[in-house]
C-alpha cells in the first residue's frame, strides 16, 4: 500500500471519529434543550395555573364581600320594618284601648244636658210648690230624653199590649186567661218596657201573657 493510500485511509477514519465523536456531543445537548423546553413549559403552566388560582380567589373575596353587604343592607332593612311594625302595633292598642275609653263619649255628652234639664226640674220646686208644673217638667225631660236616644242612637222603645206573644221580644213572668176567641198567646200587661237598638233587640219586655186554654 503506498503512502498516499495510507494518508487517505487515516484522514477517513479520523472524520468518522470525528463525526461520532459530534452525534455524541450533539445528543445530550438535544436532551438538555428538550428538558429545559419541558421545564419552561410547566413553569409556564404553573405559572398560569397560579394566576387562575389568584383570580379565582380574588372572584370569591369579591363575591363574599358583596353578600356581606347586601346581608348588612337586609338585616338593616328587617330591623326597620320591625321597628315600624312595633310602633304601628302599639297605635293600634292605644287607639283601641282610647276606642273603648271614649266609645261612649257622645251619648254622655248628650246625657249631661239631661241632668242639666233634672237638675232645674228639682231646683224650681225649691222656689214653688207646684208639683203639677214638677211633674209636667219631668214628662217633659223624659220625651226629650227618648226622642234624643231614637233620632240620634236607634234605641227605640217598643209597645207590647195586646201584641201575640213573640220570645225574642218578650219575657214572660206572669199569666192570664185568654179573652174570648183568642187563639193564640198574646201580651196582657207589660211590667217593664223593651227597648230595641236599630233591628236588634236590646232588652225584651217583662210581660204577663194570657194563653189561650189557661
Amino acid at each position: 500500500m503506498s503512502t498516499n493510500e495510507d494518508y487517505s485511509k487515516e484522514t477517513e477514519e479520523n472524520l468518522d471519529q470525528d463525526s461520532v465523536a459530534t452525534d455524541s456531543q450533539a445528543a445530550p445537548d438535544a436532551e438538555t434543550a428538550q428538558e429545559a423546553q419541558a421545564a419552561q413549559g410547566e413553569a409556564t403552566a404553573a405559572g398560569a395555573e397560579s394566576r387562575d388560582e389568584d383570580a379565582g380567589t380574588d372572584f370569591l373575596q369579591q363575591r363574599v364581600a358583596a353578600l356581606e353587604e347586601e346581608n348588612s343592607e337586609l338585616k338593616d332593612k328587617y330591623l326597620r320594618k320591625h321597628a315600624d311594625f312595633e310602633n304601628f302595633r302599639k297605635r293600634m292598642l292605644r287607639e283601641k284601648e282610647d276606642f273603648a275609653k271614649y266609645a261612649n263619649q257622645q251619648i254622655l255628652a248628650d246625657l249631661v244636658n239631661v241632668i242639666d234639664d233634672f237638675e232645674r226640674a228639682i231646683s224650681s220646686t225649691r222656689e214653688s210648690q207646684d208639683f203639677q208644673a214638677f211633674h209636667d217638667g219631668v214628662v217633659m225631660i223624659e220625651k226629650q230624653l227618648v226622642g234624643m236616644l231614637e233620632n240620634k242612637y236607634g234605641l227605640k222603645r217598643f209597645e207590647s199590649v195586646g201584641d201575640e206573644f213573640d220570645p225574642q221580644r218578650h219575657e214572660a213572668v206572669a199569666s192570664a186567661p185568654a179573652e174570648e176567641g183568642q187563639d193564640v198567646p198574646k201580651v196582657a200587661e207589660v211590667f217593664q218596657k223593651g227597648y230595641m237598638l236599630h233591628d236588634r233587640v236590646l232588652r225584651s219586655a217583662k210581660v204577663k201573657v194570657s194563653t189561650p186554654g189557661s
